[in-house]
């Protein structure tokens, strides 16, 4: 009988001692990252592809190491706040984040999850996101696009050397993401190039149609497209309405010269989603976002469409053609 209660008393206590050692055996939790973009999946491939990348170079397997969840606004910003709060809701290790208007919703969800802005325009400190560039002391960290005096004089310089002779330059922007910097200098750039600059907004996609019945009235010479979100989810239509108006144009980002846009010049996103991935790297091994430097964008991109010239009539010289990064025949 005592061997019997003996026998009982360990293999009870066995059975309560198992779920505990079960539990030890069982992997850690992966790290979650999360990914809030504000085009459509489609719009950001490219980027998502280089992200991807940036942490397989690092020994991060998606799935066996770590997990992404992803989230697209499709080029509406007003999803972003309700994305950015379901990413928050995974408790990820930290978000990678697209826009503007991205990162100001992913700051009020969240004070303490790190968060690293990807192509963001204007200055993060004037934002109320970080303390200085070298130390951005809160949770917020990451990689700027760059819209100040010299990029915007070398995209309507390009517009101005590709088209000799203009002078009424309508600049079409989205007053929601549109750096104020950017619409404050932009007057005095275009005037140290002897252009006149209009500006017409669109604020959403169904604005599409009026602006461009404006611009159409306003006998213009050329147009500049800003780099919004919105513009670049909705590319084809944009440049659809360009080509129907033949209008020469320049745009921030090559996926418009792939859809038939004229020329653009901006930064290479995909360098910043890569360069993102090695601050992803670094938090998951306890790096603090405020103690990463904010950086600017390194690599910038002309790409022109020498089929949407010809259809323009316009014809661009050899020692323009050696400029670009790539043309597009």
């Amino acid at each position: 009988m005592t061997r019997r209660r003996e026998f009982l008393a360990l293999t009870g206590a066995a059975a309560l001692a198992w779920p505990f050692a079960a539990r030890a055996q069982q992997p850690a939790r992966m790290p979650v990252v999360g990914v809030l973009s504000p085009l459509s999946a489609a719009a950001a491939v490219r980027n998502i592809a280089a992200f991807r990348r940036g942490l397989h170079d690092l020994d991060y397997v998606e799935g066996r190491n770590i997990a992404i969840e992803y989230r697209f606004a499709d080029g509406v910003s007003e999803r972003l706040a309700k994305l950015a709060a379901e990413l928050i809701a995974f408790r990820p290790a930290v978000v990678a984040v697209g826009s503007n208007e991205g990162i100001m919703a992913a700051r009020t969800a969240t004070s303490s999850v790190p968060l690293i802005m990807i192509g963001i325009s204007g200055d993060p400190v004037d934002l109320g996101l970080a303390e200085s560039f070298a130390r951005p002391g809160g949770n917020v960290t990451g990689f700027l696009v760059n819209p100040d005096a010299e990029i915007l004089g070398k995209k309507l310089g390009l517009l101005r050397d590709m088209v000799p002779g203009i002078s009424r330059v309508g600049v079409v922007v989205d007053p929601k993401t549109s750096d104020t910097r950017e619409l404050k200098v932009l007057p005095s750039v275009a005037g140290q190039l002897g252009l006149r600059a209009h500006v017409f907004e669109i604020g959403e996609q169904g604005e599409f149609e009026r602006a461009f019945a404006a611009i159409e009235r306003a006998d213009l010479h050329a147009l500049y497209v800003s780099w919004a979100p919105l513009f670049m989810a909705h590319r084809a239509q944009i440049t659809a309405f360009v080509a129907k108006l033949r209008l020469p144009a320049i745009y921030g980002f090559r996926e418009f010269a792939q859809a038939g846009g004229l020329m653009s010049y901006g930064p290479d996103l995909p360098d910043l989603y890569r360069r993102a991935a090695s601050y992803v790297d670094k938090i998951l091994k306890g790096g603090r976002p405020g103690e990463l430097p904010v950086q600017l964008a390194e690599r910038y991109a002309l790409v022109v469409n020498l089929k949407t010239a010809k259809a323009l009539g316009l014809t661009i010289s050899e020692s323009f053609l050696l400029l670009a990064d790539e043309v597009i025949e």
